[in-house]
């Protein structure tokens, strides 16, 4: 049994989501306190949000002083950071069971670049906050002034829910990256044209492509539920662009005007914006991507 602390009274994304961390990384073996009674916190195994003191190989991790703790980008940590860099490895471990040690490690990294570090921006300013982010939503489940009766640390656990399952989301949500990523690095590297990739099952490559710099990928074919597609890739990962638009003579057409424009006997539909067109069949979607790339 984990037995963990942190300031009572008004609570924040940081310390809910660190706590949800915690919980975690202990499978649910944790035992919680709010208090800011340094008699008390002293007591306890991990200390975070109060306390005035960060320091590692105690597991004491406040951030709210003069001399706070930095990321290496210069920016602010909260305490849900300096759980996560910490314990982030073993409550990955607990909500993906089946993720390799690899994929652990690199989702441990997604969400420190991610979810965990929205929660430390926001906790410290860095960021805005608007009424749909997940830590303004998080933070709603303090009572309000006409709640008088609500109880505080059944607030906090109720915060400590919501926090959890979006926690737990995030870090599937982060496999299946890994496993994406994974996926089109084979593809890409079985590829008869480096210009070509070609996947067998409908994989996100969105990000894929770029995180693995395959630079010269033009199209990627997959399967779209009975029929196949065959996707232009942007210059960038936030692009609307694409490296190669498909023919603009094919924009917009469909069925046997496609065909006919073509000359690939299954093919569907082009769309007007020339990022995506399909096909019934692999060979024919890889026949247009082929036509597309030109010799």
């Amino acid at each position: 049994m984990l037995n963990v602390a942190t300031h009572n009274g008004t609570f924040h994304a940081d310390d809910v989501f660190a706590y949800s961390i915690l919980k975690a990384a202990t499978g649910g073996q944790i035992k919680l306190l709010r208090t800011r009674n340094a008699d008390l916190l002293a007591g306890a195994d991990v200390v975070f949000d109060v306390g005035g003191i960060f320091d590692r190989a105690s597991h004491r991790y406040d951030h709210h002083m003069r001399d706070k703790p930095i990321r290496p980008t210069g920016e602010p940590f909260s305490s849900a950071g300096l759980v996560w860099r910490d314990f982030g490895d073993a409550a990955v471990r607990t909500l993906v069971p089946t993720a390799s040690p690899e994929a652990v490690t690199k989702i441990v990294a997604k969400l420190y670049l991610g979810l965990v570090r929205d929660v430390d921006l926001m906790d410290n300013g860095a960021m805005t906050p608007t009424p749909g982010h997940f830590a303004t939503v998080i933070e709603a489940f303090n009572a309000t002034f006409a709640e008088e009766d609500r109880e505080e640390t059944l607030a906090f656990l109720q915060a400590v829910d919501g926090a959890s399952m979006v926690l737990a989301r995030t870090c599937a949500q982060a496999h299946a990256a890994v496993l994406a990523e994974r996926t089109v690095a084979d593809a890409a590297k079985g590829a008869e044209d480096p210009r070509l990739i070609i996947l067998t099952s409908r994989v996100p490559w969105e990000h894929a492509v770029f995180d693995l710099e395959l630079d010269q990928v033009l199209y990627v074919v997959r399967p779209a539920g009975d029929a196949w597609t065959c996707s232009a890739v942007p210059p960038g990962r936030d692009s609307f662009d694409q490296r190669l638009p498909l023919p603009d003579a094919w924009a917009g057409l469909r069925d046997a005007a496609l065909v006919a424009a073509t000359g690939v006997s299954d093919a569907t539909f082009c769309h007007p914006a020339r990022f995506v067109c399909g096909a019934l069949s692999r060979q024919g979607a890889v026949a247009l991507a082929k036509i597309a790339i030109g010799p």
